[in-house]
């Protein structure tokens, strides 16, 4: 979380990490598509195979504290396996991760490979550890494929810390918000938790 005092703003970073082509981007673009409030530009650079090259970034403006605009920036990370150092960069600072995972049993070694590389980051941060662990929401997006995945397995295997998991069929739109909505409590929660916000209405009664 970063607090502008001079702006009067506060800004919270959402990640959507996950294999290639798991709906990492697809998330973004419903959120962009259907959000009705105040919204940034989406930014975002495909290749020819529509995969995400580097990160969408969209900022939401929603009112959580009298008198500060509240930002939320959402980022995507490349999912292909050779970006991995693209991903660590787009990961540091996050306030909260959503781990997007593909319900394919052809993406089942890569989703919990990506899962397992994400900790390592996060641990590698000093984001995830006894003390301070940022909030992480599993999406097990593609729940149409018809050959999905039992969600016990992919809990078994895939989830080994057993966070929070919502079903979605992204390119529908379902469990799109559902997911973000939960997201923006647990990051807020935490925030709270952390002392940030206490430390800020300090600074208001002053």
């Amino acid at each position: 979380m970063l607090i502008d005092f001079k702006k009067h703003e506060i800004k919270f970073k959402i990640v959507y990490y996950g294999p290639g082509l798991s709906g990492k981007t697809t998330n973004i673009k419903k959120i962009y598509e259907r959000f009705a409030g105040k919204k940034g530009q989406l930014l975002s650079v495909d290749t020819k195979g529509e995969r995400t090259l580097f990160f969408d970034l969209l900022p939401l403006e929603l009112p959580i504290l009298k008198g500060y605009k509240t930002i939320f920036s959402l980022y995507t990370v490349p999912g292909q396996v050779f970006y991995k150092q693209a991903r660590k960069l787009v990961l540091k600072g996050s306030d909260g991760v959503i781990y997007v995972a593909d319900s394919n049993p052809e993406r089942f070694e890569e989703d919990i490979a990506i899962y397992k590389e994400m900790h390592d980051t996060l641990a590698e941060y000093g984001m995830w550890s006894a003390t301070k662990k940022v909030p992480i929401i599993v999406q097990y997006n593609k729940r149409d494929d018809p050959h999905a995945l039992p969600v016990g397995v992919l809990e078994e295997k895939v989830n080994i810390y057993k966070y929070p998991y919502i079903l979605a069929i992204a390119t529908e739109g379902r469990g799109v918000f559902q997911c973000l909505q939960r997201m923006i409590n647990e990051v807020v929660k935490n925030s709270l938790r952390q002392q940030q916000l206490h430390f800020l209405l300090q600074q208001q009664k002053k």
